[in-house]
C-alpha cells in the first residue's frame, strides 16, 4: 500500500526501510536508549506491519504496528526525522497505519507516549481508561 503526504512517499514496504536510518533514530529516543541495530531489524521483520515517510530515496520517518491482524494493534518506534518534524509527517504516517487493510476492524490500538499526546490524539487516540487492569513485566 502507498500513498503521498505533499512531495513525500509513504509505504508498508519492508524492503524500502533503511535500518541504518531506523536504529540511528531509536538508540538516541527516550523510549529505547542504545538500542542493539539487531534487535531493531527484527523487531520490524516480526511486526505486523511497518511504515515508512520518504523524501526520494531518503528515509525521513518510521513506526511499526505489532498486532495479530484480528483484534489488537500496538503502535509502536513512531519517529520522524528532525529535519522534517513539523510538517504534518507523523500524522499522515499514523493516518496511514490506521487505515492498512486489516485495520479498520481492530477492536483496539493502543500506544504509549511521554509527549506527543496531541498529535495522537488528532488521529483518534484518548486515555486508557481504567488502565489498572493493565500490568506489564519490566525488563
Amino acid at each position: 500500500m502507498q500513498t503521498t503526504h505533499g512531495s513525500f512517499q509513504i509505504d508498508n514496504d519492508l524492503s524500502r526501510i533503511d535500518f541504518d536510518v531506523v536504529h540511528s533514530w531509536l538508540t538516541t529516543s527516550y523510549w529505547s536508549p542504545g538500542v542493539d541495530r539487531g534487535k531493531v531489524e527484527r523487531a520490524a521483520q516480526n511486526s505486523a506491519d511497518v511504515v515508512g515517510v520518504y523524501d526520494g530515496n531518503r528515509q525521513i520517518a518510521y513506526c511499526r504496528i505489532v498486532s495479530d491482524k484480528e483484534t489488537f494493534a500496538w503502535l509502536a518506534d513512531v519517529f520522524v526525522d528532525p529535519d522534517f518534524r513539523g510538517q504534518g509527517v507523523a500524522r499522515a504516517m499514523v493516518t496511514f497505519a490506521l487505515n492498512l487493510p486489516y485495520a479498520p476492524d481492530l477492536r483496539r490500538w493502543v500506544l504509549a507516549t511521554r509527549d506527543a499526546h496531541p498529535l495522537y490524539a488528532s488521529c483518534g487516540f484518548e486515555p486508557m481508561e481504567h488502565t489498572g487492569s493493565w500490568m506489564c513485566i519490566r525488563k
